[in-house]
């Protein structure tokens, strides 16, 4: 008898297998945060051709499909891919070959890594970025002569860590033509003793790139799969490169149909003529793995480097106001041009001056359409009477991290009480209904958990300060992970395609070693990637 029952029973299952829907891959026993519009958490999901087939509980999903990869995830947390809505993706890769700056505290010891680093390579430009005066004893810009005294012959150009500003010796001064009487809008070329000090702020830095010679394709597709290896490590499956030229552009195509990138890509185009004309008169340019639709603009500086265009004067240098680099008219003049076409337009804008400017020159044009998303990149000192014009049509495009990594001295810059309203997350979703969120890399770090804790937190990696940084304006962890995910794919228009684990969307996932919407806040930074995947192919693993 017994042994009947034992052939029924095998033969059951093989027919129940047999008429189970075959699928690429299943995961299952995890915490899987789905991000869809309940917020569901659930425990198993199905892939098939890159898509994702199902969701559900393990019962549901092992019993419906069969798999040839099957992934016990053993109770870890599954997030769909992270998106980074604000980033530069090519220049952190050609960035990797420069002199490394950041974390110094002191001009000396940019000095030394200069030294050791020209000893060590051979090369016609000695390149270098990640210096930030506001980290040193000494909180002054500094000056080239030690730069003149080591390197008469070649040229030096550090570049501050927010990209906004230039120190370059006198070889790379003589070869751009810059002297004293040099002077351009939307910058500086910072004077002292009535001679240059080597320090560019904005538009001059033009000056000297015009002279240098540009990387190679071929340096510039080793910088692309470099970039590509930090950003899966991080558990990035997209990435919001903010401003390339036509040609980077179609080096990213190229690469990613010849499965030599597999990371997406939302290209903004760089603000110049030769895009303009070229992109504005085509429809967007949309693959699995590209999208062309949006322009970067500038409309001011940094705030670091005094640049961010301000309503009022500098706290500390009481006759300085900052700089515009697109002005009022040209913001209009080009928001006009924009309107006419479905790209969309994103305005990076630091100071209270350009954020209001930027506002006005959307507000213009916006309300004429229907479902723009324009956004501003930064959205970093907002007027108190300018918050309520954020909405849905004008996105907050933010990068959590330059709040803690400012903090210590934005005071400084803006006072007391103008700085309560910078860095103001809470208040621009309140009013905006959405928010994107993104690093900045390289500014700041490529670690979606280092945004996601400065986020929630308020505080740096050291824990301070203790009650959190201007606090009223954190975000909560539901936010935060919706500013990374489903937010930041419907800034990019992209939101029926990636953001969420749901059926039909890209199977772009990660699985890390901890849940950050459960641990305590002191070990979100500390998170690590498991696996991460995109169209349902691991594409980084830690696991061997």
């Amino acid at each position: 008898m017994y042994r009947n029952l034992k052939v029924v029973f095998l033969f059951l299952f093989a027919v129940l297998t047999s008429c189970a829907e075959r699928v690429d891959l299943i995961v299952h026993n995890a915490t899987v945060y789905t991000v869809d519009n309940q917020m569901q958490i659930v425990e198993a999901f199905a892939v098939n051709d890159g898509k994702f087939v199902a969701v559900g509980s393990n019962d549901e999903i092992l019993n419906k499909f069969n798999a040839s990869n099957v992934v016990d995830a053993q109770g870890l947390p599954v997030f769909p891919g992270f998106i980074d809505a604000h980033c530069h993706f090519l220049g952190l890769g050609l960035n990797l070959s420069q002199v490394q700056l950041q974390g110094t505290t002191s001009f000396e010891e940019v000095i030394d890594r200069v030294k050791d680093y020209a000893e060590n390579n051979d090369n016609t430009v000695i390149r270098g970025r990640g210096w930030d005066q506001n980290d040193w004893e000494v909180k002054e810009f500094p000056t080239k002569e030690i730069l003149d005294q080591l390197f008469p012959n070649i040229p030096v150009v550090l570049e501050r860590i927010d990209g906004h500003a230039y120190l370059v010796n006198q070889k790379a001064l003589d070869l751009a033509g810059i002297d004293e009487n040099t002077t351009m809008a939307g910058g500086a070329v910072v004077i002292k003793d009535n001679k240059p000090t080597g320090v560019l702020i904005d538009t001059p830095m033009a000056l000297i790139d015009a002279v240098l010679p540009a990387p190679s394709n071929a340096e510039k597709a080793k910088a692309l799969k470099e970039a590509e290896k930090i950003a899966f490590e991080n558990g990035l499956t997209t990435v919001d490169d903010a401003g390339l030229l036509k040609e980077d552009i179609f080096l990213i195509d190229s690469l990613q149909k010849r499965g030599e990138l597999n990371i997406r890509v939302y290209a903004m185009i760089a603000n110049t003529k030769d895009n303009l004309d070229y992109f504005l008169s085509k429809e967007p340019y949309k693959t699995d793995h590209l999208n062309v639709r949006s322009v970067k603009v500038y409309a001011d500086g940094a705030l670091g480097s005094r640049g961010a265009a301000l309503l009022a004067p500098y706290s500390d240098m009481p006759n300085h106001k900052g700089a515009f680099i697109t002005g009022l008219d040209s913001l209009k003049v080009l928001a006009e041009r924009i309107s006419k076409t479905k790209f969309q337009m994103n305005t990076h804008a630091i100071g209270d001056a350009a954020n209001a400017a930027v506002l006005e020159a959307y507000r213009e044009r916006v309300r004429f359409l229907r479902d723009p998303r324009w956004r501003i990149e930064h959205a970093q000192v907002i007027d108190s009477t300018d918050f309520d014009k954020f909405s849905k049509k004008i996105i907050p495009s933010i990068q959590p991290l330059h709040a803690t990594s400012d903090m210590y001295w934005a005071e400084d810059r803006l006072g007391a009480t103008r700085v309560k309203n910078a860095y103001a997350f809470k208040d621009l979703l309140d009013w905006a209904g959405v928010v994107a969120l993104g690093t900045d890399f390289p500014v700041e770090t490529v670690n979606p958990f280092h945004t996601f804790y400065a986020a929630v937190a308020r505080k740096d990696l050291s824990g301070n300060p203790e009650k959190g940084y201007q606090s009223e304006n954190k975000l909560s962890r539901g936010e935060a992970l919706l500013g990374m995910t489903r937010w930041a794919a419907y800034a990019n228009f992209e939101e029926d395609q990636k953001g969420s684990i749901e059926v039909g969307k890209f199977a772009d996932f990660v699985i890390l070693d901890r849940d950050i919407m459960d641990v305590p806040h002191r070990m979100i930074p500390g998170a690590r990637v498991v696996a991460t995947l995109v169209n349902g192919k691991i594409v980084y693993s830690n696991r061997k």
